[in-house]
């Protein structure tokens, strides 16, 4: 995960034009009256070798009330409290006016690390401004010239460290994926059991109102999450550490998530993104559907994307106390489930009611068996044995009459599991060829439900004397006589 920078400051500091430097494109409309920015915008940001998401946020106001400078304030807030870092921007020629100092203030309870910027900074008549700005009481101020380029160095020198410091965050808080296996471990079955200082990682996602929040504040035990009848409450993804039935967790609460076309507000899309992100982080992704309409096409899109991130999935199917022919639609939803999901073929189905909390403990049990599948090792001898009786049973196909070989097969990686096939010809094998090999290694290995990744690789079959000059006679004669000799 990049680092985050949001750059907030009153209208007509420059944060526009610092926006479209660091990103190196215009892409924000920058004019000399007040108040041209309303929406956030993000881009992709660098300088010099570091690499981070940059967000342009509109002027901050006083006003707190429902009117276009009110919600523009909360939209700003709201990226404050999601960025990793608030770059401050204030005008060094007009120097610390007294809102300056109200959003300083609030920055500081806000924002976990702000760096103070003292913009329009080129020449002497911003000098008194600059050394105003440390009365903010934010720490040295960056004297900058966002339209001249003046002062980045300053600004890379302040978020170096921060940048550094994210990163080893993000490597404490992120999960082990893609472990490469060692076939000399003793122990082939060793499953890594979740522990206090490595909790498992488990987010919870859907469509809005599937009763998300309601579902963790059961698991938990307590209404530490806000919760209602109307749909869109979570704005961003929460995390919560619990130990649910001995096993210690670390929950992530997601926004509902639309379909793209539906998500038009700003606010809204960073709440996607954000729960996009605490799929990234998580290790079992439940995705929660509600009982009344499953498996509309966002919730597939869900599961799918928590398939392609190589995370171990649970479906969870809530609202399940106000259901009144339940067998009927159990049946209904497993042909379903089988059906729309082909690639989470096995995965687990669970009913729950996040109200009564009835399925809680069926939850938890499926939830540490997509673990341990996630985790599954397979040793090479029953692998290879495998692959000979599968090719027994479906030959691979000889496309342009070229015979494809499929020598032997290894797991490479867990978490998720991840196989290499030695063969020739890797790039001739067909998808559907692939697909054979998956759905026999779910079914063989007891594999259900996890995300299995299948690679093709070739060897160097060719003639090592292939080029080579054949000796002639007079060679070969005077070879023999030098032996002799």
């Amino acid at each position: 995960m990049t680092l985050t920078l949001a750059i907030v400051g009153r209208p007509n500091v420059g944060k526009s034009t610092l926006f479209n430097r660091l990103v190196g494109k215009r892409l924000a409309l920058v004019d000399d009256q007040p108040g041209v920015t309303r929406d956030l915008r993000e881009g992709a940001g660098r300088l010099a070798d570091l690499r981070f998401t940059v967000i342009d946020t509109a002027g901050l106001e006083e006003a707190t009330d429902d009117s276009l400078q009110g919600r523009m304030r909360r939209l700003t807030e709201r990226a404050v409290d999601m960025a990793d870092v608030c770059l401050f921007m204030i005008d060094a020629r007009a120097g610390v006016t007294p809102t300056d100092e109200i959003f300083a203030d609030i920055l500081r309870k806000r924002a976990d690390h702000v760096l103070l910027a003292a913009n329009k900074g080129e020449g002497s008549a911003a000098d008194a401004g600059v050394l105003e700005a440390f009365s903010l009481g934010l720490g040295e101020p960056i004297r900058l010239s966002a339209e001249h380029g003046e002062g980045l160095n300053d600004l890379y020198a302040q978020l170096q460290p921060l940048a550094d410091l994210h990163e080893e965050t993000n490597a404490q808080e992120a999960p082990e994926t893609d472990v490469t296996v060692d076939e000399d471990e003793d122990d082939p079955d060793y499953v890594p059991q979740p522990t206090n200082a490595k909790p498992l990682q488990v987010a919870v996602v859907g469509r809005p109102n599937a009763g998300k929040s309601t579902l963790i504040n059961q698991i938990v035990g307590e209404d530490r999450l806000l919760t209602g009848p109307e749909a869109g409450i979570t704005r961003d993804a929460i995390s919560l550490r619990t130990d649910w039935d001995g096993t210690p967790m670390r929950i992530f609460d997601t926004a509902g998530m639309r379909k793209r076309a539906k998500v038009q507000e700003k606010l809204e899309k960073l709440s996607v993104s954000d729960g996009l992100r605490a799929v990234k982080f998580a290790e079992v992704v439940v995705v929660l559907l509600d009982a009344a309409i499953p498996f509309e096409q966002q919730d597939l899109r869900i599961a799918d994307l928590a398939e392609r991130e190589g995370r171990a999935v649970v479906v969870a199917i809530n609202k399940w106390d106000i259901e009144d022919d339940k067998q009927a639609k159990l049946k209904e939803l497993k042909e379903s489930f089988e059906r729309l999901l082909p690639q989470l073929k096995g995965a687990p189905l669970v009913t729950v009611s996040a109200k009564t909390g009835r399925g809680l403990d069926r939850l938890h049990g499926a939830i540490m068996r997509a673990y341990d599948v996630w985790n599954r090792r397979v040793p090479t001898a029953a692998l290879n044995r495998w692959l000979t009786g599968m090719l027994e049973q479906h030959p691979p196909p000889a496309p342009q009459g070229k015979r494809i070989k499929l020598r032997y097969m290894t797991q490479a990686k867990t978490r998720p599991p991840g196989f290499v096939v030695m063969c020739s010809h890797p790039d001739k094998v067909p998808e559907s060829y692939n697909r054979y090999l998956v759905n026999g290694l779910r079914l063989d290995f007891d594999m259900p439900g996890t995300p299995i990744r299948l690679f093709m690789r070739g060897q160097n079959d060719a003639n090592p004397y292939k080029g080579r000059k054949k000796a002639g006679p007079s060679k070969l004669r005077k070879h023999t006589e030098g032996r002799r000799s």
